[in-house]
């Protein structure tokens, strides 16, 4: 087995401990497992009582842990696009400010040099599992679109080529004092693009990784995670459990907690009929905080004692491009989308879906070349366009 879960859901709701009791159960299973945090609030030390750092550490047999620093990754790899970079801001900076710090501050940085460990460690195959803990909701959005986001910048980029920038390189030394990258710094920077690409496909992959969505029975928190599931179909990601955390018991005899029963139970059906095609796991409400291997233990034992916990256990079709006669068509499941929220248009090569506040530019294949969004409709949380030949196209 190869696989990566990813763990995501609004802060707060028990991402971790979740996380870490999937990971513990693989482990007693036999697994090789690494459980790795994305989140620079890292609490994995808290949550397993033992020290774990910026390199993978041992926590019980087959069980491993990391927390990633994505400040020491960036400077252990790609040095000499790292020194290429300090050359250009320098420039741009005119020394008042520590380049290096610039480009720490660089938005999205983090989150690529978070994804690029995930991705080397995977390469490695020294681990049959690997498990994602990941920050609250909007950053787990930013971590795992970036490689996206940036490919589809440096594909803006790359037709420049190596050549272009060899003969600029000369006379933007001379005239503008600005140093552009040498050929070093060209071959890191095209590697770190093929490795993107790399990345997108690893991730996309429904064969090895999935996501799992964390949630409460609380309005905020529901919604939340209606518009965590439709950003992760956006996107491609392959949505395949959600948990339920702090389920209170219906037997309980406390009219204190009557009302409560009530609002979760309205909570709970909205939940399973938005995830109605997807495994569901509901969590108890604990009378305890659970805390270390012992409380990672209990909750394995009354929550995760389910069939197939670790394989895909459901798969979404994702983005689906279809030959329609002479034209083609490109189908979206988006649950929890209405019709007025959604905007589609095409900007040359490039498909751009907005919902919200949330856009997605997609690089259309060579085979739509010649090709423009002729139709589009939306039914039943299924996003259809159709492309027509442009000189085919009636007015």
């Amino acid at each position: 087995m190869k696989r990566i879960i990813i763990f995501t859901g609004k802060g707060g709701v028990g991402k971790t401990s979740i996380a870490a009791a999937h990971a513990l159960k693989a482990a007693k299973q036999g697994y090789k497992t690494l459980i790795v945090s994305t989140d620079m609030a890292h609490n994995l030390t808290d949550l397993l009582g033992c020290p774990i750092g910026r390199e993978e550490t041992e926590v019980l047999t087959n069980l491993y842990a990391l927390e990633i620093d994505p400040t020491y990754e960036m400077h252990h790899d790609f040095s000499a696009m790292m020194v290429s970079f300090q050359k250009l801001l320098s420039f741009q900076n005119q020394g008042e400010e520590d380049p290096i710090e610039l480009l720490e501050m660089f938005p999205g940085i983090e989150e690529l040099f978070s994804l690029l460990k995930i991705h080397r460690i995977f390469e490695t195959g020294d681990y049959n599992l690997i498990i994602v803990d990941c920050a609250p909701t909007g950053e787990t959005l930013a971590l795992l679109k970036f490689p996206e986001l940036l490919s589809w910048y440096m594909e803006k980029f790359f037709p420049l080529g190596k050549l272009a920038v060899k003969i600029a390189r000369p006379i933007t030394k001379t005239f503008l004092s600005l140093e552009l990258p040498d050929g070093k710094a060209m071959n890191d920077i095209e590697r770190l693009y093929l490795k993107l690409n790399q990345l997108q496909l690893l991730l996309k992959d429904r064969s090895v990784s999935s996501v799992r969505l964390v949630t409460l029975p609380e309005k905020m928190v529901v919604e939340e995670t209606k518009r965590n599931f439709m950003y992760m179909s956006l996107y491609g990601f392959n949505v395949d459990g959600i948990y339920i955390n702090r389920v209170l018991p219906t037997e309980l005899d406390n009219p204190f907690f009557d009302q409560w029963i009530t609002i979760q139970a309205g909570y709970l059906a909205e939940l399973e009929a938005i995830f109605a095609n997807i495994p569901i796991c509901r969590i108890p409400w604990f009378d305890l905080d659970l805390n270390g291997i012992k409380g990672l233990e209990r909750l394995d034992q009354v929550a995760l004692d389910v069939p197939d916990l670790f394989g895909i256990r459901t798969i979404s079709s994702g983005e689906r491009y279809e030959k329609d006669g002479v034209d083609y068509r490109l189908s979206f499941t988006l649950p929890a989308v209405t019709k007025e929220e959604l905007l589609v248009h095409q900007s040359g090569n490039d498909l751009i879906i907005r919902i919200g506040n949330v856009k997605r530019a997609i690089r259309l294949p060579d085979l739509l070349r010649g090709y423009e969004v002729a139709k589009a409709g939306f039914t039943d949380h299924e996003l259809t366009i159709r492309f027509a030949r442009i000189k085919e196209q009636s007015l």
